[in-house]
């Protein structure tokens, strides 16, 4: 993380001749939001003058109470590698103020601040994140709409000629590049149209920016190249979704608070990881928040259906890969791409804080293969599923308090008024396989 003053801001400015500033920060639903100022408003920009109507923005504020003031945080400054036949165009990620000068509760980076701060009450520097997020690439049509043709027929660690999309990868890489990215690999996925771009893990906050920026950069350069790129988790039946999966380890300094000298997991990890379980069902609201995550989260597709962990498979929903030293990490893999990464960041580091100050039991490691278990079997072995549907994942997040906790108040009423509006518009939607399937019969 860069540290920069408001005057390192106004020379990088002038220095590479920035015309424009995008004050991005996201809603309730983890989209991109922005406000977008000419370099003449600079000063009033780095004076935290800078106001929109927060009644606008889906899970912000009610009517009476719009006006809200963006703070930037200098330390996300960066210039964007396109747009320069207007001027550059430069970025600051903002949190978002109230008019009296306290921080919104509803702003999912608040939050994760919060969190984060009550880590670090906890003895805890800092908290890493490596995401592994997926996308498809789609062909689009004369007016630069979307098809339902996939890029390629690759499938995983394709090569060209095969893989058509290593082009428009190249050029992604080489764009988070520019912008300070340090990216570890790039390769097609299982499925056909399938990519996946893996960064180097960062702490929580920046991790969470860099989530947010990654998904502006694979969208725009996709365009660029005739392409449309999603992080739909399912857009397309019968074969793999794209999700997030999340490495994570917590750190004191320089010293991984999840390795041991054995180089097995340590205590805490293992007590952190009880908390993840845990709260494990309640937390897939949030981190698989649309109806469409849900038709991942099916058995047969490498994606996680049950709460569990292991070290040599990568059935469970939790996975200790084969690391040492800094790597140690455990790594959840029902994250998909469409959760806001502020709120899932937030809500896991902070079940696993309640592990660590539960000592919750941990249950025996699965080392055969779930999805080939009987069902008995599963319950012999207290292994019970991940929420089917959006509507089963609310209700769990509705019983479970700590999980609200982490989100507090105002986002935990935004989310649910959000996702309940969602599963409603779904519940009235007429498929067409239910026509296929019922018109005639009926």
């Amino acid at each position: 993380m860069q540290h920069y003053t408001a005057e390192d801001i106004t020379k990088m400015a002038n220095d590479e001749n920035v015309e424009f500033i995008c004050l991005m920060f996201t809603d309730i639903n983890g989209i991109i939001k922005n406000v977008e100022v000419p370099i003449s408003q600079l000063d009033k920009v780095l004076a935290n003058k800078i106001t929109f109507d927060g009644s606008s923005i889906d899970g912000f504020t009610r009517i009476e109470e719009s006006d809200m003031l963006l703070h930037p945080d200098l330390s996300t400054w960066l210039i964007f590698p396109w747009g320069e036949e207007h001027g550059k165009v430069a970025r600051l990620i903002c949190d978002i103020y109230e008019t009296d000068g306290t921080p919104f509760a509803g702003d999912p980076r608040v939050n994760l601040k919060r969190i984060i701060k009550k880590m670090q009450d906890m003895g805890y520097s800092h908290f890493n994140i490596g995401p592994e997020p997926e996308f498809f690439l789609f062909n689009t049509d004369e007016q630069g709409n979307p098809t339902l043709h996939l890029n390629d027929d690759g499938s995983y660690f394709d090569f060209s000629p095969v893989d058509l999309g290593v082009n428009v990868r190249k050029d992604i890489v080489l764009g988070l590049e520019k912008m300070g990215f340090e990216v570890e690999a790039s390769h097609h996925e299982v499925a056909p149209g399938q990519q996946e771009i893996d960064f180097k893990y960062q702490d929580a906050l920046s991790a969470a920016d860099s989530i947010e920026t990654f998904k502006l950069v694979v969208k725009t350069i996709a365009r660029k190249h005739g392409l449309f790129a999603t992080f739909m988790p399912k857009p397309v039946q019968g074969i793999n979704g794209s999700g997030m999966h999340i490495n994570m380890s917590l750190f004191n300094g320089d010293t991984n608070i999840f390795d041991t000298k054995d180089d097995m997991l340590s205590d805490t990890a293992k007590e952190f990881m009880s908390g993840v379980l845990k709260h494990a069902r309640a937390l897939t609201a949030v981190n698989n928040p649309t109806v469409n995550s849900y038709k991942r989260l099916v058995p047969g597709y490498e994606a996680p259906t049950y709460i569990a962990w292991s070290s040599k498979n990568r059935s469970p929903l939790i996975r200790v890969p084969a690391a040492t030293g800094k790597a140690k990490r455990i790594e959840m893999r029902s994250v998909d791409p469409t959760t806001n990464p502020y709120l899932a960041i937030a809500c896991i580091l902070d079940a696993g804080l309640d592990g660590v100050k539960s000592n919750y039991d941990l249950m025996p490691e699965v080392k055969d293969n779930i999805y080939e278990m009987s069902e008995d079997k599963r319950r012999e072995e207290g292994i019970v599923d991940l929420p089917s549907t959006l509507h089963n994942a609310l209700k769990a997040l509705r019983k479970d308090e700590y999980v609200q906790q982490s989100l507090g108040k105002e986002l935990t009423n935004s989310l649910f008024a959000a996702k309940n509006a969602e599963w409603a518009r779904y519940q009235q939607t007429v498929s067409q396989w239910e026509r296929d399937t019922y018109m005639s019969q009926y």
